[in-house]
């Protein structure tokens, strides 16, 4: 019988360092579509979990916008209770495979995180990963709470995070649930947006394999918009929930655009992703550019640069009017594009596209910044350096600045309130003007990041749960943003005078049910 290690003291713990995730060597990662993060080890999950001081108020459940009870499954991993901490994370994230390789932890639990003042947070995005690959690949052990029927049909509009999230938990309530999703294989943005190298394939099939298992339908090349209007979905189901993204792209407006070699990262990305096209046996065609430029700072022109060098470009560069302190991408990203080659020419905007006699992209006229003042973004303004225009030599341009929301659905429903840039209007519970459509996610928001939408998509399940039930409004809805605790706690506050009282919505008949346990998403959204 193995003798029982008496638990570690916190100085202990705190003399633990952040254990480094392991990956490919930068030189071979770069000609390959393998993953590049290769995931820890359990000697080295084990290791980062006792780092976890098991706070007496966690501050990372506070930063999880899908409120994930981070020291709960961190503290079942480390006593070797590998199927309680993969049940407690399932029970409160319908993704963890996708959030523990893409999410933002640095800038979320990871950046609240008690441990980061004297040090380095603990690593919970690959502890999260390393127990729902774990739980992948032994779900058969798992518990599986079957939750009583409640006869209530909800239709989700869009197969990304956000719907993949809302219909993971409208199945746990009991209801009825079906994805609308535009393109012939269900994940939205995780599919034809992420690539292979960061975020496989197979993992998110993985993922949306054990919705449909729990009983979630999914119904492939269907258009809200074309193949049926919102108004005649709103027909046939209890409630809608609008989950399309924003996937509209966004150009330069600069000379030159519609020449031959020109890609929006939307397009470039899908062909490479969903479509195969980086495979020998692909029927998509796509370029293989040897000279690339990527214009952006974000995680998709991030995603679509480190992508042209593994297609095979000798020069891959990023064009970014900012300068390396004000790039959005996520840190890990760029790192690892610079391991890997990409070039980068910081505090430069171009101003045209260069073409050859037939009509091919052969370079990209650029102007040096200087940076001003702040904006509206919070970063410095890039100001024109008069005189300083120069040319970058390339055979393609692929744009990477932003998408904006597609009016494809909205445009079939003029009684679905949207705002001046054609995003759906919702309030605090993710109601729209129409009783019973729902909506969040980057159509709601503007382009945002996956575990945004995913949190947007666990909020709108919970309310349409009450509507469903006839308890509306919700009771004690989660905060749209987390925030951290006060220190120490405050008196309790006077109460504030009772709002002025607006029409709502009236809800249906509630059904008495016993509550059970846990379309194109084409927002090409930062993740």
């Amino acid at each position: 019988m193995t003798e029982q290690r008496p638990p570690l003291t916190q100085k202990q713990r705190m003399g633990i360092d952040r254990v480094d995730m392991p990956e490919q060597d930068a030189d071979l990662r770069s000609t390959n579509f393998r993953e590049v993060n290769l995931g820890l080890t359990y000697q080295l999950a084990m290791l980062e979990a006792e780092r976890c001081l098991l706070c007496p108020k966690p501050y990372c459940i506070d930063g999880c916008p899908v409120r994930v009870n981070i020291p709960r499954f961190i503290k079942l991993l480390r006593e070797g209770d590998l199927p309680g901490a993969a049940e407690s994370l399932l029970d409160d994230n319908a993704l963890p495979c996708v959030t523990g390789r893409v999410c933002p932890q640095e800038t979320q639990c990871e950046g609240v995180c008690l441990r980061a003042k004297k040090g380095k947070s603990v690593a919970i995005g690959a502890l999260e990963r390393y127990v729902a690959d774990w739980a992948q690949t032994h779900s058969s052990g798992l518990s599986h709470s079957s939750p009583s029927q409640t006869g209530r049909r909800v239709a989700v509009v869009g197969s990304g995070p956000a719907g993949l999230t809302a219909a993971g938990e409208l199945i746990k309530h009991g209801h009825d649930v079906t994805i609308f999703e535009a393109f012939h294989a269900p994940g939205g943005v995780l599919i034809y947006g992420i690539p292979e190298f960061r975020l496989p394939k197979d993992i998110v099939q993985a993922e949306v394999d054990r919705l449909v298992e729990a009983g979630v339908k999914i119904e492939p090349n269907s258009i809200i918009g074309k193949t049926f209007t919102l108004p005649e979905l709103r027909e046939q189901f209890d409630a809608v929930f609008l989950a399309v993204g924003a996937g509209l792209p966004v150009f330069m407006n600069v000379p030159g655009e519609n020449l031959k070699g020109v890609y929006s990262a939307n397009e470039y990305l899908t062909r490479v992703n969903l479509m195969g096209a980086w495979t020998d046996d692909a029927d998509t065609p796509v370029l293989k550019g040897q000279r690339v430029v990527v214009v952006g700072g974000g995680n998709v022109a991030m995603d679509a640069v480190r992508t042209s060098r593994r297609m095979g470009a000798d020069e891959a560069t990023i064009v970014y009017r900012r300068g390396h302190d004000e790039l959005p991408a996520r840190v890990e990203e760029v790192h690892h594009a610079e391991q890997e080659g990409i070039r980068f020419e910081f505090q430069v905007a171009p101003v045209e596209v260069l073409g050859s006699d037939d009509g091919w992209v052969s370079g990209l006229r650029c102007l040096r910044m200087e940076l001003g003042e702040p904006d509206a973004s919070g970063r410095r303004r890039p100001i024109p350096i008069e005189g300083s225009e120069f040319t970058i030599l390339c055979d393609m341009v692929v744009v990477a600045i932003g998408t904006r929301s597609n009016p494809l659905l909205t445009s079939t429903a003029p009684e679905l309130e949207i705002n001046e840039w054609g995003y759906i209007v919702a309030d605090e519970h993710g109601m729209t003007s129409m009783p019973g459509v729902f909506a969040g996610g980057d159509i709601v928001r503007g382009a945002a990041t996956v575990i945004l939408a995913m949190g947007d998509g666990k909020r709108a399940a919970g309310a349409i749960d009450s509507w469903l039930r006839g308890v509306w409004p919700p009771v004690a809805p989660e905060p749209e943003t987390p925030k951290r605790p006060e220190r120490p706690e405050r008196p309790e506050r006077p109460e504030r005078p009772a709002r002025p009282e607006r029409p709502v919505a009236k809800a249906p008949e509630p059904v008495a049910v016993a509550v059970g346990h846990d379309q194109l998403e084409n927002g090409s959204a930062p993740d």
